[in-house]
């Protein structure tokens, strides 16, 4: 990949180099829609001579002065068309998740000044709408889906003139690499919204060094549903688009599973929690199965869960493994497309034991490390196996240094990290001191190559006998069961720890079935004695992988997922722990009553 300046530079180059006939594709009325290099370009064009029109402006490349466009939508094609329209005529794109609730959504406007705000829908529609005359900057606002008494977003592209259009060149011909690209406001689990300022450098050196890190080869195809807004699906767009990979959108995150067989995708990126999730499904249709075939089923789960990476098992093992993968974990592939290289985990822990299993079964999960203020990427294990490790990150990217604090904290320094919060030049020296971003997370270095994630600095509990306590690796391990759907450890300035646990619900019933007890809803489960019973022993079980000051010693069990919806997750699927503490604090004071 020659070295680009700008992120927008993607267009051009695939123009010239590798122009494709699915740049992106989208769902429409039930059939791909697949939009062609020559088509994106077009369409990108024309949506900046429309923004011109409307008064949108670089001015005088400040940020602070250049003008903003807000997006609110779920992924599709136009998104990504929107953003390379906003950026080659020097505006900058604010993008906000659509499930942002409206004080937020006014305080984000305000703060950034937009002055455009593009939406999905109808929802998001009325969403703005509703706060409209109290961000005095806002003056318009366009629906990607028709919206009745909303302007449709091709009004801006029909805007535009020939006039309009030779104005683009000149503009972008003075966009430099120092410049920023966004402005990404993160919702965080704490406090109002930053707003976090990344420049084409800043993304770009990202990609240009993640790109050996991913298995080689153009013309591959990528299915994309993690949230845009978020800045590891965003930086991965830009890989894609920079080394000729098409990208299609899922419909939502329920079509995954039928948009994976449609599409049979090379890569694709997710959190932890769907790759869960996508485990429970097959872990429950494994155990719907009977004779011989289920035998099978499990003997090829426990080989897989021997696995290890860069390390040969011997000939017996290496031949069981590979007649399970014919006859078992084809099956796996199958469901996944059929056609996986690779799949990218980041956002939050992945247990190890998914990742082993995984990879066992030929369908590599790459867990990588970073954040926003990162534009993300720090670290990530490699396509290429010697730049793997079970239980790591992985090694650093190119360009990116790291040095543990005597605290233990991570710090990261590189072109990777941010310009700074916008208009929060005081929160902006708080975390970077003499160019070391501080990451807020605690980890150490294995054989000075691989990095390892040990909690979050500001989750570290203190019980009240003043011993520390990190909740992370508690949790991962509790969820290694079938049983365990969620859970979060509490005992900050308690005498002991005690967990706040979700049944994986559709195992707990199979179980039920099997053991005589009467079937029930979720609460009348989580109050059956003899289901308590069993989640005794089963924490038991898991607690002797812990010392005795990190022990869960109660626990108790909650009747519904937690969720986006819900508010206990962030959109990124993170625990809100201040959330979770708030809403079941009669639950935690049962724990230590």
């Amino acid at each position: 990949m020659t070295n680009p300046q700008r992120l927008f530079d993607c267009i051009r180059l695939q123009l010239e180099n590798n122009p494709l006939e699915d740049m992106l594709a989208g769902k429409a009325g039930g059939q791909w829609k697949k939009y062609s290099t020559a088509e994106v370009a077009e369409t990108v064009n024309q949506l900046s001579a429309g923004l011109l029109s409307l008064g949108i402006s670089p001015h005088d490349m400040t940020v602070e002065k250049r003008d903003k466009v807000a997006v609110l939508s779920k992924n599709r094609p136009e998104w990504v068309m929107l953003d390379l329209a906003v950026q080659q005529i020097g505006a900058l794109l604010v993008p906000i998740y659509p499930t942002i609730n409206v004080n937020e959504l006014e305080f984000v406007l305000n703060d950034a000044q937009v002055k455009i705000v593009l939406v999905n829908d109808e929802d998001t529609f009325h969403k703005v709408i509703s706060i409209k005359d109290r961000v005095p900057s806002l003056t318009g606002i366009y629906t990607f889906e028709h919206v009745a008494n909303g302007k449709h977003w091709k009004e801006i592209t029909s805007a535009a003139t020939p006039e309009l259009t030779a104005q683009i060149k000149s503009i972008s011909d003075n966009i430099r690499y120092e410049d920023a690209a966004t402005i990404i406001y993160t919702s965080g689990t704490t406090g109002t919204p930053k707003g976090v300022m990344l420049s084409h450098r800043n993304i770009l050196s990202n990609v240009i060094a993640s790109s050996p890190c991913f298995p080689p080869g153009n013309n591959m195809k990528s299915l994309s549903f993690l949230p845009l807004n978020h800045i590891f699906e965003r930086m991965v767009t830009y890989l894609y688009l920079f080394n000729y990979t098409s990208i299609y959108y899922a419909e939502s995150l329920d079509t995954i599973g039928d948009n994976l067989k449609e599409v049979r995708p090379d890569m694709f990126t997710t959190v932890p929690r769907l790759l869960e999730k996508v485990y429970d499904r097959i872990m429950q249709k494994g155990n719907q199965l009977s004779g011989i075939s289920k035998k099978l089923f499990f003997w090829a789960h426990r080989l897989a869960e021997k696995y290890e990476i860069n390390k040969n098992q011997g000939f017996l093992y290496n031949l069981q493994l590979s007649i399970a993968n014919k006859i078992i974990f084809s099956k796996w592939r199958e469901g996944l497309g059929n056609n996986l290289r690779c799949v990218v985990t980041g956002g939050a822990a992945c247990q190890v034991r998914l990742i082993r299993i995984f990879t066992a079964a030929r369908i590599p999960i790459m867990e990588g490390y970073g954040l926003t203020e990162t534009s993300p990427v720090i670290s990530v294990n490699k396509y290429d196996v010697t730049g793997r490790m079970f239980g790591s990150v992985g090694p650093l990217i190119d360009g990116v240094e790291v040095k543990i604090a005597e605290d233990g904290e991570i710090l990261c320094k590189g072109s990777n990290v941010m310009m700074g919060y916008y208009k929060r030049p005081d929160l902006t020296t708080e975390v970077i001191t003499d160019g070391w971003f501080h990451t807020g997370d605690i980890g150490t270095m294995v054989d000075n190559k691989f990095l390892k994630i040990t909690d979050r600095k500001k989750e570290l509990f203190k019980t009240s006998g003043g011993k520390y306590v990190a909740p992370l690796p508690i949790e991962n391990k509790l969820k290694e069961s079938m049983f365990v759907e969620q859970v979060m450890i509490v005992g900050a300035e308690r005498k002991f720890v005690g967990a706040l646990i979700i049944p994986s619900f559709p195992n707990l019933k199979d179980w039920c079935r099997q053991n005589n007890i009467p079937d029930g809803s979720n609460e009348e489960l989580t109050r059956n004695e003899k289901v308590l019973d069993m989640f005794k022993d089963l924490v038991e079980s898991f607690n002797k992988y812990f010392n005795h000051v990190e022990q869960v010693k109660k626990f108790e069990l909650l009747p519904n997922e937690w969720s986006v919806d819900t508010g206990e997750m962030t959109p990124k699927l993170s625990l809100k722990r201040k959330v979770v503490m708030e809403k079941y604090k009669d639950a935690i004071e049962r724990i230590y009553a």
